[in-house]
């Protein structure tokens, strides 16, 4: 059975952005960039548990949208689900990352992605750079 993971493409507006966030473990990823979020536990729908990440890993509470992407397989024993989201109180906090950046379309290459959130961004500049 996959472990099932979610992610968050966190937007703000004025101009278009989304959340970097830079992890700190483990020491292969440290350094490199994701979306935010965790695992889903048992019990959990994907938007519940990416409620919950915010909160613990943030310190926000966020609404939770679309999905971005189809799933992404982390190795053989886990898949990824990133979803758009908005923040509706707080500002994120420094807690299980060591610096967090809001990306406009053009930044999103400046900083090194994780492998497995790299498919993403090609599509989320699309996202934030679209005018409708």
């Amino acid at each position: 059975m996959l472990v099932s993971v979610v992610g968050a493409a966190l937007l703000r507006d004025d101009p278009p952005r989304v959340l970097a966030s830079r992890r700190t473990e483990p020491p292969h990823l440290a350094g490199l960039w994701e979306f935010p979020g965790g695992k889903v536990e048992p019990g959990e729908s994907d938007e519940q548990a990416l409620v919950r990440e915010l909160r613990e890993e943030l310190g926000v509470l966020a609404v939770v949208g679309e999905r971005l992407g189809e799933d992404l397989p982390i190795g053989d024993t886990a898949v990824l689900r990133v979803y758009l989201c908005r923040i509706v109180s707080g500002e994120p906090a420094l807690v299980d990352h060591d610096e967090h950046r809001w990306l406009t379309a053009d930044e999103l290459e400046d900083v090194p992605w994780i492998p497995v959130d790299l498919p993403l961004v090609a599509e989320l500049r699309t996202l934030l750079t679209r005018t409708d």
